[in-house]
């Protein structure tokens, strides 16, 4: 009886709830999610591939452009200069390449060029290359046989006031090449510039114009490549103020190097423009002042004219006849007779303004002026002359 008692009494309770209004628990029902319509997905999806392929299609095309030179034709091909050094890389040329408008995207060549080896191609000097190149014929365009950016270097320290010969043999004491390769070079190679007289054989044609300066140098470089980085490390020294300036005084680029080159021979640079004074004074004053003539007496250009010349210089000296005798010949050498530095070349164009006719130099290791030649004898004969 009491299990039938508790069954009903469970129906009844439920019952009970039913009637009072009390709603049963419910299942919370998930939101369905909306599907994207397949034809639209399908649609943007082959957009994203059109638009992705088109920029790459236009990326590719315009690095095989470049590659291939193609957008660079059209117009006559210009011939551009382009100079690789010894401290150049792959990197340094494809930027000069850029900056020439050789190239467009120079990360794209310096890709090239390594998968490629060109730094194994690539050569120092200055080569003539085109605007109708393309990468490959650009790499073969700056092969020199000087050697490669990969090839051993020397660092060599060319002092002012080293004549031709002098330079000739620091630069073959150091391994840039023999000295009878690179004296050659100085007597038949032709240097694409005005002031070199190519008909002439003789070394003292490249006198004055192998600056003195730091170079980086290939060991075995081709000579005439070596002599004509010094030569155009001159050349970029004479900027339009030089040039005007030797204009101005009268005289031409080879004369004012002549006159740098008796300056930077006779005294260091303390008293530069001081001598550049007493020697245009003996060039430009009136024939008898000071007895000179025009005579410009100086000692350093009478020894370049006597090769070899050992000991003090001897009266037979005086009277070798030779043209750098300036005892014997008035006026200027007919080349310079050093290569002169660059603050030699500005006392030339700059000389002080004084009377000076003479000079000698004391044992107090300086110059001592004079404007007479009686004042000069004076000073020679006294216990301060160096010579005494």
């Amino acid at each position: 009886m009491d299990e039938f008692n508790n069954r009903e009494t469970a129906s009844w309770d439920a019952g009970q709830v039913r009637r009072e209004g009390t709603p049963p628990p419910q299942r919370k029902r998930r939101r369905r999610r909306r599907r994207m319509n397949p034809f639209l997905f399908l649609l943007l999806h082959m957009i994203f591939v059109a638009l992705t392929s088109a920029l790459l299609g236009c990326a590719g095309w315009l690095l095989f452009s470049d590659f291939c030179s193609f957008n660079r034709s059209g117009t006559p091909p210009v011939e551009i200069m382009v100079e690789v050094v010894a401290d150049d890389t792959v990197d340094t040329v494809a930027g000069k390449l850029k900056e020439a408008g050789l190239i467009e995207y120079s990360w794209f060549f310096k890709l090239y060029a390594n998968i490629t080896g060109a730094e194994e191609k690539i050569g120092m000097g200055t080569h003539t290359l085109n605007t109708d190149m393309d990468y490959h014929a650009l790499v073969l365009g700056m092969r020199s046989s000087a050697g490669n950016m990969t090839a051993e270097t020397v660092e060599v320290t060319i002092p002012e006031g080293y004549t031709v010969a002098q330079t000739i043999a620091v630069l073959a004491k150091n391994g840039v090449n023999t000295e009878a390769a690179l004296t050659a070079a100085a007597q038949t190679a032709d240097f694409d510039y005005d002031f070199i007289d190519n008909e002439s054989e003789d070394i003292s044609r490249l006198e004055g114009y192998l600056f003195p300066d730091t170079y980086e140098f290939y060991v075995n470089e081709k000579p005439e490549n070596a002599l004509n980085r010094l030569i155009k490390n001159f050349n970029s020294k004479m900027d339009d103020g030089l040039l005007a300036a030797a204009a101005d005084r009268g005289y031409d680029l080879r004369k004012i190097v002549t006159i740098a080159s008796l300056i930077e021979k006779e005294t260091d640079s303390t008293d530069q423009a001081r001598i550049a004074s007493v020697i245009y004074n003996r060039l430009d004053g009136p024939g008898d002042k000071g007895g000179t003539n025009g005579l410009l007496q100086v000692d350093a250009s009478l020894l370049y004219g006597l090769p070899g010349h050992e000991g003090a210089i001897t009266q037979a000296d005086l009277e070798t006849d030779t043209p750098y005798n300036l005892y014997k010949y008035a006026g200027l050498p007919p080349t310079p007779i050093a290569n002169p530095g660059l603050t030699a070349i500005e006392a030339a164009l700059e000389p002080e303004e004084t009377g000076y006719y003479y000079y000698a130099l004391g044992k107090d290791g300086k110059h001592h002026y004079s404007t007479t030649y009686n004042e000069h004898l004076n000073f020679v004969n006294s216990a301060e002359y160096y010579g005494n």
